[in-house]
């Protein structure tokens, strides 16, 4: 009995795949249809480079980073948020009280 032929796709064609099925407007069916591939094999690789292990590369803002910085830079961002708010809100504080010295 013959063996049937797979097809062996490259890394980035498969993030390319997964990238374009998440953007707005375009579905996984649409995409998958366009390349000539089942739609199933988009949510395998989906899910694939969700389920990252450390040693593995995540992308981030279209930046490489290895999971353990990717959380230390989400992590980094929301402090910086709150910081930043933090500030907004002893600015106004200041200058509320600065008005009463007046």
């Amino acid at each position: 009995m013959a063996r049937k032929k797979t097809n062996s796709y490259t890394e980035e064609f498969r993030r390319q795949a997964v990238y374009r099925a998440d953007q707005p407007g375009k579905t996984a069916r649409e995409v998958a249809d366009e390349l000539g591939i089942h739609v199933g094999q988009i949510y395998n690789w989906r899910t694939q480079f969700n389920k990252l292990s450390k040693n593995q590369f995540k992308t981030v803002h279209n930046m490489e980073y290895a999971s353990d910085e990717a959380a230390e830079i989400k992590r980094l961002k929301m402090e910086n948020a709150k910081l930043k708010q933090e500030n907004e809100l002893l600015k106004k504080a200041t200058a509320y009280f600065a008005s009463l010295n007046k």
